[in-house]
């Protein structure tokens, strides 16, 4: 998969991208620095994933640097926030890739916690390193996106509800965000491949991967997916856009 950035686009801007050791906000961050953002790798607790990351940016003449933080600490948070503040001085871009909830042993409240409480306590910590016309973009899944309208399989469930949640809960702030002068997107996309979430999920329920592509005929991959999440951070698209990827038909009522 190509970068869908040119290098250059992005040069002198800041982005913090969270749960970015691995998958899609690895990628994405990869795709940023290459455009010649100043990435911030954010991970809960792979540091040596995170790193090498970081190194394979540098090596390519990015800048990037890894900082570990659990989401729902907020002793953790304010950490990484101090630690960017000195860093690099503030924010234009945050990425809001961090999701979770499938976990074992992580608690009944721990998908709210992470995909909606952790969501707005970032966002609360970040604006005030965010100057006018930075931009904050919220990654979602269709099937939480339209919970509301379509049921979804009982294993993803809490995580499709809380995302749900969550992205409300962002949208909640939009007021003060345009107040701001701060642009919010929501990226929105089926089923990725090769993603912990669909490992988990087709692990639980063997098969539903299978049967999901052929009911839509194709799921991105983690490269193509990320491409459509760095176009967001910098696609001139009307304020409170939704950027849907991929077939969104099954969702929508007859």
């Amino acid at each position: 998969m190509t970068n869908p950035l040119t290098p250059g686009q992005l040069t002198g801007a800041r982005a913090l991208i969270t749960g970015s050791s691995r998958g899609i906000g690895a990628k994405t961050a990869e795709y940023l620095a290459e455009a010649g953002a100043s990435v911030v790798i954010n991970y809960r607790n792979k540091e040596a994933r995170a790193q090498k990351l970081v190194e394979s940016i540098q090596s390519s003449g990015g800048t990037a640097i890894a900082l570990g933080a659990d989401l729902t600490d907020p002793v953790g948070v304010a950490r990484m926030i101090g630690a960017i503040t000195e860093s690099l001085g503030g924010l234009d871009l945050l990425v809001l890739n961090a999701s979770g909830g499938m976990e074992a042993d992580m608690g009944e409240d721990y998908a709210m916690k992470l995909n909606r409480d952790s969501q707005v306590g970032l966002l609360m910590s970040v604006l005030p390193l965010m100057d006018r016309g930075a931009r904050v973009v919220f990654v979602t899944s269709h099937q939480a996106h339209f919970i509301r309208e379509v049921e979804t399989m009982p294993e993803y469930l809490p995580v499709a509800l809380s995302k749900r949640a969550g992205e409300d809960a962002l949208r909640g702030m939009n007021d003060q965000m345009k107040g701001l002068g701060i642009d919010f997107v929501v990226v929105s996309g089926d089923m990725i491949e090769g993603t912990v979430t669909a490992t988990l999920l087709n692990r639980a329920n063997p098969g539903v991967l299978e049967q999901r592509k052929e009911q839509v005929g194709k799921l991105y991959n983690v490269d193509e997916f990320a491409a459509e999440v760095a176009l967001a951070a910098v696609e001139d698209i009307p304020k409170d856009h939704t950027r849907l990827v991929g077939d969104i038909s099954s969702f929508q009522k007859a």
